[in-house]
């Protein structure tokens, strides 16, 4: 009876056991990346004026949004600098540890740089975040996918697989469509040993639609309704054109 007592507490104790899917190493890795950031984001936080920052939190709605563009005028002129390390220190951050939200920071970027450098700092930071999220996930990410998104992790290997010859015309067709999240695609692109040029080179040409049709709609923040308002008749014609447009050497050079 002892035995079958003992038996009966292991199993019922595995489970809670597995629930964390990162062992001691892996959990510290995360752990120095996350302090990384931390550290970094104080630096900046420390050479601004003394002031109430209380308006410095990762927007959530449209409201947030409007409140940190008004404050962050004031310091842009001024501290630019520290501005731009700031913001781009946060969207990597989000990036790389696959937090929601960047469509906010991408809006952001509009309404304080203008359109052109805001689509420049939209796609340098998310190429970035995707690059930190792609080498980390080299270290952690097999577990946390095979724990957090099973069937998406089997579905993207089959067409990995699939793809191989056309690698960057699949990654950048991924990249242009909702097909799959980006963050997923961030995560699990080393795990499926997809070459980091190709991701690279996919990301950079495939983000660039999506952050020209944010970073305009944030030239106009303060009409926007909801983030829906986003991708109206205009905007989807804008971002399909630019997709064909980014899409057409890839496909050029394949067919040579």
């Amino acid at each position: 009876m002892g035995k079958e007592n003992d038996s009966v507490q292991v199993q019922q104790h595995a489970p809670i056991a597995s629930k964390f899917p990162l062992n001691f190493w892996e959990s510290m890795v995360a752990s120095t990346v996350l302090l990384g950031f931390g550290l970094g984001l104080a630096g900046v936080y420390l050479t601004l004026p003394d002031s109430d920052y209380s308006f410095l939190k990762l927007p959530r709605t449209l409201e947030d949004l409007q409140l940190l563009r008004d404050n962050l005028e004031i310091y842009t002129s001024d501290y630019t600098a520290q501005v731009l390390v700031g913001y781009c220190m946060v969207y990597i951050f989000m990036q790389t540890f696959m937090i929601p939200g960047t469509v906010f920071m991408s809006l952001l970027a509009g309404a304080l740089f203008g359109i052109f450098k805001g689509v420049a700092l939209v796609v340098f930071t998310a190429t970035a975040g995707a690059s930190s999220c792609f080498f980390l996930s080299k270290i952690i990410g097999r577990p946390l996918l095979s724990s957090l998104w099973p069937e998406k992790l089997k579905f993207f290997q089959n067409q990995v697989a699939r793809r191989r010859k056309s690698l960057l015309n699949y990654m950048l067709f991924l990249r242009l469509t909702p097909t799959l999240p980006n963050t997923f695609i961030n995560f699990a692109s080393p795990i499926m040993d997809v070459p980091y040029h190709i991701f690279f080179m996919a990301t950079v040409i495939g983000l660039i639609p999506a952050a020209y049709v944010t970073v305009r709609a944030g030239l106009a923040l303060g009409e926007l309704q909801s983030i829906g308002d986003l991708y109206d008749f205009n905007s989807i014609a804008t971002l399909f054109l630019i997709g064909i447009v980014s899409v057409t050497p890839t496909l050029m050079s394949k067919d040579e």
